[in-house]
């Protein structure tokens, strides 16, 4: 790929450009462009689309149907620098149709899904103590209702807004505030002793 800067040409690799040039070329049919965007953000995808589901079962089928979908609709996007944050809503409302279709919610695998958060060293000891936070943070998670889960999940890890947690889910915004209120109380009561 070229660059171009008042009076040089300045070729830099694919895999180095930024999202919106990437989500640009990628709308306009550059397969090799929407790889780097599904290697650059499919494990954040993925994680996402696991902690929504509950279960890993069905994750890679709602990967698939999402990057599958945010290929075929692209070229819709509005601001193609926001193309992490619409990866998640596809993949978002992929998981959220899987889990209307299924009717019913297994519990959550502690193993197979990527932390929220990372530890802050690689000792032992920093690692052990991550495991156990990140241990106690899935069963604080597990033992919401669904709908709460789901809202709490939309809006720490993936960043949504009341209004797009509200419209994605069917719900009044108000709902979906109350919702995330007592999720997010029943998770800091939860996680009190890891404070």
């Amino acid at each position: 790929m070229f660059v171009a800067k008042p009076g040089l040409v300045v070729r830099v690799p694919l895999a180095e450009a930024d999202d919106r040039t990437l989500a640009g070329r990628a709308s306009d049919g550059d397969v090799r462009a929407f790889e780097v965007l599904i290697r650059r953000h499919g494990p954040l995808v993925r994680g996402y689309a696991a902690r929504l589901m509950g279960s890993t079962d069905e994750v890679d089928d709602v990967v698939q149907a999402a990057f599958i979908t945010a290929w075929q609709q692209l070229p819709t996007l509005s601001d193609p620098a926001a193309v992490k944050g619409w990866l998640l809503r596809v993949a978002n409302r992929k998981a959220l149709d899987r889990i209307r279709a299924r009717k019913y919610h297994d519990d959550i695998d502690d193993e197979s899904r990527p932390p929220l958060v990372t530890p802050d060293s690689t000792s032992p000891e920093a690692l052990a103590e991550h495991h156990a936070v990140q241990s106690a943070l899935s069963r604080a998670l597990t033992e919401l209702p669904e709908l709460q889960r789901q809202c709490w999940l939309m809006k720490e890890v993936a960043g949504y807004s009341y209004d797009e947690i509200g419209t994605d889910l069917g719900l009044p915004t108000s709902t979906v505030r109350g919702l995330l209120s007592r999720a997010r109380t029943s998770v800091i009561a939860r996680m009190e002793p890891w404070r």
